[in-house]
């Protein structure tokens, strides 16, 4: 990575066109299938693991919301006369 501080430095060199060849060329040897599939793979392992945080932070947050609303007063305490 070039850019220390991109955190999307990594991916977009999947969104560059090959040098040398058209965008939409389907690649040209065997291996070059396999390296493609290989970094594809990565890149949707990468993207479930962030679905899982994201999965796990919004749960986190409801439990924190519903531990709130467990602990909030439901009735204003009377007031002694």
């Amino acid at each position: 990575m070039s850019d220390q501080n991109d955190p999307f430095a990594f991916f977009k060199q999947f969104f560059k066109p090959m040098e040398g060849m058209q965008a939409f060329m389907p690649p040209l040897s065997e291996e070059e299938c396999a390296r493609k599939i290989a970094e594809l793979r990565t890149v949707e392992q990468w993207l479930s693991m962030q679905v899982g945080m994201l999965q796990m932070t919004i749960r986190t947050l409801e439990l924190q919301q519903a531990s709130l609303a467990a602990l909030k007063p439901r009735d204003k305490p009377a007031v002694d006369s």
